[in-house]
């Protein structure tokens, strides 16, 4: 349904015009909203989820602490100990892998549903490889600190995104060129990454190697207040674009007929997922493989049309905090960076999306 639809069945009334089938519209004025009713009950059961993860991230462990005590620590009544453990350790970490993970589920779908394409995500089509590239030369060759390391992230994934699409571009974006041009571009910029660890100074290769691999660990209320704030101006965009992302879905032709700038929308589209994906490296470092699946498996889960980005940053939010706590408690007395994880999950996942995607005749 349309705005203007919706504003002739419900004039200036605000509330549900009514519902068809399985869909619901809420509309104010001109404008309408349409609700898929098990996407809200997928979301809600996600929130949930997201929330228990956490949870368990914060409880469990080699220093375990019941859960009526980490919701006390969080409300401000803990032990000093309490306070250090979890109020400055562990939910500053465990708050990160959330909102890094569901910055790389909300551009995933993003990417996903530009290429129309499952493979179309951030880390195989080169912009997570981008903003690595950006984020490095600000770490290695300028010295910068974080302010710094994150404007390159933004800088290198933009820069990585706007070749990708250039050399994509012929007589519009195909998608299976897209994705093969990204890979192509995510190979050529992991060399020049390696390169970048290689000639610079022993600890600075050390320490950037831990981080090129996707590391939590040690991450402050500084990155929380970070994430927090582009998730926030993320969300906005995205529901500013989610009518054009939703017909970007179909051919360019039958979405210019139905009123959508390709072009425009395109451009909107992707500068909103590579601001949420350079973001999430800038904090956490390339984690790969959050980006890939969390859209695929949001939209299993709710059985819609379209982007699916909130369910997509929930489920990336789950998985990276699963991933995080894994990797943390797993191997103990040792710590894993988390992309160690999510590498070897994603992998096999990746393996199993390529052979059916084969089967399918589209890979």
């Amino acid at each position: 349904m349309t705005a203007r639809s919706a504003a002739a069945v419900g004039g200036d009334a605000v509330g549900p015009v009514g519902p068809v089938g399985s869909v619901a519209v809420l509309a104010a004025g001109g404008y309408s909203v349409r609700l898929h009713r098990r996407s809200l009950a997928v979301c809600a059961a996600l929130a949930l989820a997201l929330v228990a993860a956490v949870l368990v991230s914060l409880s469990a462990g080699v220093n375990s602490f019941p859960v009526s005590r980490v919701l006390a620590t969080i409300a401000g009544h803990g032990t000093p100990v309490e306070q250090l453990i979890l109020g400055e350790l562990r939910l500053p970490r465990a708050l990160t892998a959330a909102l890094v993970g569901a910055a790389l589920g909300i551009s995933g779908g993003i990417f996903q549903s530009l290429t129309r394409n499952p493979l179309g995500s951030p880390d195989v089509v080169g912009f997570t490889q981008g903003a690595t590239t950006g984020a490095l030369v600000v770490l290695l060759l300028l010295q910068g600190g974080g302010i710094g390391t994150s404007a390159g992230a933004v800088a290198g994934g933009v820069v990585t995104a706007a070749l990708v699409f250039g050399l994509s571009a012929h007589r519009g974006v195909a998608p299976l060129r897209l994705v093969l041009v990204g890979l192509g571009a995510a190979l050529l910029l992991n060399s020049i990454n390696s390169l970048l660890i290689v000639r610079s100074q022993l600890y600075d290769a050390q320490s950037a190697s831990v981080w090129i691999v996707g590391n939590l660990a040690g991450r402050e209320w500084t990155e929380v207040r970070l994430m927090s704030g582009v998730l926030v101006v993320g969300l906005v965009l995205c529901a500013v674009l989610a009518r054009p992302l939703s017909l970007s879905e179909f051919s360019d032709e039958r979405s210019t007929s139905l009123g959508l700038h390709v072009g425009r929308a395109r451009i909107g589209a992707v500068a909103v997922g590579v601001l949420l994906a350079s973001a999430a490296v800038s904090v956490g470092g390339p984690i790969q493989f959050v980006a890939l699946p969390a859209p695929q498996i949001a939209r299993r889960l709710t059985r819609a049309a379209g982007p699916n980005l909130v369910a997509s940053g929930l489920v990336g939010g789950v998985l990276l905090v699963l991933a995080d706590f894994a990797a943390r408690e797993a191997f103990q007395p040792r710590q894993l960076p988390v992309g160690v994880v999510t590498g070897v999950v994603g992998g096999l996942y990746l393996a199993w999306l390529l052979s059916r995607e084969r089967k399918r005749g589209r890979a």
